[in-house]
C-alpha cells in the first residue's frame, strides 16, 4: 500500500471540530486507496494549498495514460451536489466528469492543462471572463432535478447568524438588514437557474479543450443575480475603493440589474462583517441601501 502524504493544514483545520468531518479524514486512506484500484489510477501529489482545504485533490493518470484529477470532497452543506452540476454541465463550460461515486463524493475529474488559474491575470480580465462563463452556465435543467433552491442556503446562513451572540457583532443593525434582504431576495426573483453560487478567479482554470474551465461549483437553482457575490467579494481592493462602481461593472457585463446585484453583494458583506472584519464593513456600509 503506498504510504500517503501528511494531510495539510488547511483540510486539518477545516475539519476539526466536525465529527462527520473528523470521521471523514480518518476513513481517507482507506477510501483513496479503493478508489485508485477501482478506476486503475497512478496516482500524484496532492494539492496541499488554500484551493484543496475543502477536499483532497490529487493528479493522477489512468490505465490508458490520460491524465486526471481524483477529488473526495469532504462533508460539505453547500458543495452536497457538486457531481449533479458537472453531470448537466457536462464540459460546457466545466471540467468533465469520467468517474463518479456519490456515496463517497468522489469524482475523477477532467485536468486542466496548463492549470493555472484566472488569479494570475488582472481584475479586470477577471470580470469578463468569469461573466462569460457564468452567462454560460445559467441553464434551466428539466424537471425533476435534484437542486436545492438557492433560499436554502440563504436560510442555512440565517440560522448561523442567529446561534451567535450579537452583542459581539461591530453593526448589529447592519447584520440584521442583511439577514433580512437574504430571506427576501430569493422570494422576489424573476427568474431561476442552475448556479455555481462559488465562481470566483481560483475556481477558473486554463485548459486546453478550452481557454478557461469551471472547476469546484457549489450548486444551488436560484436567481443569477446571486451568483456575481463570490467574484465581487474576492475583488477586495476595488470593492474597498469604490463598490458601487465594481459592483456596476460587474453587473453590467453579466446583463443584470444592477440593484438586485447590489443588494445580495450588501448582503453578503454584512453577513461577512459579523467577524469584526473592518474592510468588511466597511464594503457593507457603502453598498447599505437607502
Amino acid at each position: 500500500m503506498r504510504p500517503e502524504p501528511a494531510i495539510s493544514d488547511h483540510l486539518a483545520a477545516a475539519c476539526h471540530g466536525s465529527a462527520e468531518r473528523s470521521a471523514w479524514l480518518v476513513n481517507l486512506p482507506v477510501v483513496l486507496n479503493e478508489l485508485r484500484n477501482r478506476w486503475s489510477l497512478a496516482p500524484g501529489e496532492p494539492l496541499t494549498g488554500e484551493e484543496a482545504k475543502c477536499a483532497w485533490v490529487e493528479p493522477v493518470v489512468r490505465r490508458d495514460g490520460q491524465p486526471a484529477v481524483l477529488k473526495l470532497g469532504l462533508p460539505h452543506m453547500e458543495a452536497e451536489q457538486e457531481i449533479d452540476a458537472l453531470r448537466f454541465w457536462a464540459g460546457d463550460p466545466s471540467v468533465f466528469l469520467y468517474e463518479t461515486d456519490s456515496c463517497l463524493n468522489a469524482m475523477l475529474l477532467e485536468r486542466c492543462e496548463p492549470g493555472s488559474t484566472l488569479r494570475a491575470r488582472p481584475e479586470e480580465e477577471q470580470d469578463e471572463v468569469i461573466a462569460r462563463l457564468l452567462r454560460r452556465i445559467w441553464r434551466i435543467p428539466p424537471d425533476p432535478h435534484p437542486f436545492r433552491p438557492l433560499a436554502e442556503m440563504t436560510a442555512h446562513w440565517i440560522a448561523e447568524a442567529m446561534e451567535d451572540n450579537p452583542d459581539s457583532w461591530p453593526d448589529a443593525g447592519l447584520v440584521r438588514e442583511g439577514l433580512r434582504i437574504f430571506e427576501e431576495l430569493p422570494r422576489t426573483a424573476s427568474r431561476s437557474v442552475l448556479l455555481a453560487t462559488d465562481l470566483h478567479a481560483g475556481n477558473v482554470r486554463a485548459a486546453r479543450r478550452e481557454p478557461w474551465l469551471i472547476i469546484d461549483p457549489k450548486p444551488f437553482f436560484g436567481e443569477p443575480a446571486y451568483d456575481a457575490t463570490q467574484h465581487l467579494m474576492n475583488c477586495e481592493r476595488r470593492m474597498r475603493a469604490s463598490p458601487v462602481d465594481t459592483v456596476n461593472r460587474f453587473a453590467d457585463l453579466l446583463e443584470l440589474d444592477r440593484e438586485r446585484v447590489k443588494l445580495w453583494a450588501f448582503a453578503r458583506c454584512a453577513f461577512d462583517s459579523r467577524d469584526d472584519d473592518a474592510h468588511t464593513l466597511a464594503i457593507a456600509r457603502m453598498l447599505r441601501p437607502d
